[in-house]
């Protein structure tokens, strides 16, 4: 029935007979939105929403959980608390189904744009450091040191040495040939 009502509406689905096969259709492809039941054979729709937050890096996924009409006010604060995003009472009713749907459309919309937000990385024109999170600038080396433990070495690109440091060179060259020649002449 629910596969029904999600093609009617004009979704694609993927389907699993429990939560453990669910587990595996989300390791072998992107999922954003999983409808579970709640009670479900081998891995529940608990378990699984626990399961599922647990992963790092992944894209967010939005968590509707069916539950019955009689689902108790603490069984809903337990699946908050297990990740669950939002819920849908049996029987199901296609309007209200419909109306998840769009808001988990719009929610998952939003957490793309912030993860692009926070991709982005603040980094002064001119003296090359990076803005973190707490509005604090700091050298592009310790940014990176603290998120990743990266160690630096420096050095000067084939490109710089050429741009710059050998210009640099001639100018000390020039200073100081210029130097001993005043020097010479006021010793003579």
């Amino acid at each position: 029935m629910l596969r029904r009502a999600l093609l009617r509406l004009g979704h694609e689905v993927v389907e699993a007979v429990d939560g453990e096969e669910a587990l595996e259709v989300l390791r072998q492809q992107p999922v954003r939105v999983v409808v579970s039941d709640w009670v479900m054979p081998r891995v529940d729709g608990l378990d699984l929403c626990r399961q599922v937050r647990g992963r790092m890096g992944d894209e967010y996924v939005y968590f509707i959980l069916l539950t019955s009409s009689d689902a108790t006010e603490e069984n809903q604060r337990t699946a908050a608390d297990a990740g669950v995003d939002d819920f849908l009472t049996k029987p199901l009713d296609l309007s209200e189904l419909w109306t998840r749907l769009r808001v988990a459309e719009r929610i998952l919309r939003y957490t793309t744009q912030v993860r692009q937000l926070e991709q982005l990385m603040p980094i002064c024109t001119y003296c090359k450091k990076v803005r973190d999170d707490h509005n604090y600038w700091q050298q592009i080396e310790a940014f990176i040191n603290e998120r990743t433990g990266s160690e630096f070495s420096h050095s000067i690109c084939p490109d710089c040495y050429q741009r710059v440091v050998v210009p640099e060179l001639q100018r000390l060259r020039e200073a100081t040939a210029a130097r001993q020649e005043t020097s010479n002449s006021s010793s003579s």
